[in-house]
């Protein structure tokens, strides 16, 4: 049997993990060019506006996923690990496009650090075999 050693901070991590996806899909569905304005970004073509919308559907989907993993985290762990994917690849293209200028620290405001903040969490509190953790705890 898994059972997470801190789920009531798995819960709350994949929780406010899917409320981001909500916010991200939510704007770039419905209002693309107000999403990049608040982000600072110069105008872009209109084709940019197609590539948001699927952003947007990726990101409304993984929210579906990860509200079906907070209930019974053990019983969706395949939609954490490819969250834990998601945030590894976006942390790394954000920190590649940070250095080669083609984005300001400004623009990308949170996506830097919590990507990391978030993979953090969900290691720390991931699902272990229960008894895996009775016998770290001295019990048989």
């Amino acid at each position: 049997m898994l059972i997470s050693r801190h789920p009531q901070v798995l819960r709350f991590v994949i929780w406010f993990i899917a409320i981001v996806q909500v916010v991200l899909g939510a704007g770039f569905l419905l209002a693309p060019v107000g999403m990049a304005q608040v982000l600072g970004l110069p105008p872009a073509p209109p084709w940019a506006n197609w590539l948001f919308g699927m952003l947007a559907a990726r990101c409304l989907g993984y929210a579906w996923g990860l509200m079906l993993a907070a209930r019974d985290a053990a019983a969706h762990l395949s939609w954490l690990r490819t969250m834990l994917m998601v945030q590894a690849i976006d942390w790394l293209v954000t920190i590649h496009h940070l250095a080669g200028g083609s984005v300001t620290l400004s623009q990308v405001t949170t996506a830097p650090f919590l990507p990391v903040v978030f993979v953090a969490l969900l290691v720390w509190a991931w699902p272990r075999h229960r008894a895996a953790q009775l016998t770290h705890l001295g019990q048989p």
